[in-house]
C-alpha cells in the first residue's frame, strides 16, 4: 500500500503499530479533515482582509513568506514526526491559510471572480471522485497507484528545476506563460493531482483498516490537505492562463 502524496508515504504508515483500543477511523480522519479545512478557509479570510486593506501588492511578499515558509516547515514536522500531529497538522493549516488568503487576493485583483471559480472546481472535483471512489466505479490498482505516483515525482522535479532557475531570474514559458502548449501542461497536472486524492482516499481507508493509532486521524488529515491544497492553486493556475488570453 502506497501513496505518491509524500505526507502518506509508505515508510511512515508501516512503522504505525496500535497502542490500544483507540485507533484510527475513517470518520474520525474526515472530521479531522473539515476541522483542517475549517481552520484553512478562516486564516485566508484574515490574511486576504489583511492584504487587500493594506493596498498595493508590493506587501504581499510578507505573508507569502511567513506562510509559505511556516507551511513548508509544519510539513516536514509533521511527516518525520506522525505523533505529533495533532498539533502541527492545525498549525500547518494556519500557516498555508497565510499563504492562500493572500495568493489568492493577488490572483482575484487581476482577474476578479477567478477565486469562487478555482473554489467551486476543486471541491467540486473532491466530492466528485470521493463519491465515484466510494460508489467502487473507480479502483485504484497497484499500476494506477505506480503511474500516478511517477508523475506525481516527474512534476515535483519540474518545479524544483523551475524554483532553482528563477533565483537566477530564468523562467521556463511552458510552466508561466498562455500557450497552449502551457495550458495543456496544467490540464495533465490537474489531472494527476486529482488522481492523488483518489490515492488519498485508498490510503486512508486502507490503514484505519489496519488498527493504527488515534492521532493518526489528523496525520491522514494533513496528507490530505496537501494534495487538495495543491490541486486548488493549479485550478487557480490554469484558470489565470485562460482568462489572460480573453
Amino acid at each position: 500500500m502506497k501513496s505518491s502524496n509524500p505526507a502518506l508515504s509508505n515508510r511512515i504508515w508501516e512503522n504505525m503499530a496500535s497502542a490500544g483500543s483507540d485507533t484510527m477511523t475513517i470518520n474520525g480522519t474526515v472530521n479531522k479533515s473539515f476541522i483542517l479545512l475549517a481552520l484553512i478557509v478562516m486564516m485566508s479570510a484574515l490574511s486576504w482582509q489583511w492584504t487587500t486593506s493594506l493596498g498595493g501588492m508590493n506587501i504581499v511578499s510578507a505573508p507569502l513568506l511567513i506562510g509559505g515558509i511556516g507551511g513548508f516547515i509544519l510539513a516536514l514536522v509533521t511527516i518525520f514526526k506522525p505523533a505529533w500531529s495533532a498539533f502541527t497538522a492545525p498549525a500547518y493549516a494556519l500557516f498555508e491559510g497565510v499563504l492562500l488568503g493572500s495568493l489568492s487576493a493577488t490572483f482575484e485583483v487581476q482577474y476578479p471572480g477567478i477565486v469562487g471559480q478555482a473554489m467551486i472546481l476543486t471541491f467540486g472535483t473532491l466530492f466528485s471522485l470521493l463519491m465515484m471512489y466510494r460508489a467502487g466505479w473507480i479502483k485504484v490498482t497497484k499500476g494506477f497507484r505506480t503511474g500516478v505516483m511517477i508523475a506525481t515525482g516527474c512534476i515535483a522535479l519540474v518545479y524544483l528545476l523551475s524554483f532553482i532557475l528563477s533565483i537566477f531570474h530564468v523562467n521556463l514559458p511552458f510552466l508561466s506563460d498562455a500557450s497552449p502548449l502551457s495550458i495543456i501542461i496544467s490540464i495533465v497536472i490537474l489531472i494527476v493531482a486529482a488522481m492523488n486524492l483518489l490515492l488519498d482516499f485508498d490510503f486512508i481507508e486502507q490503514s484505519s483498516n489496519q488498527g493504527l493509532p488515534k492521532y493518526m486521524e489528523w496525520y491522514g488529515a494533513f496528507g490530505l490537505m496537501v494534495t487538495l491544497i495543491w490541486l486548488y492553486l493549479e485550478f487557480l493556475r490554469l484558470l489565470s492562463k485562460l482568462r489572460s488570453r480573453n
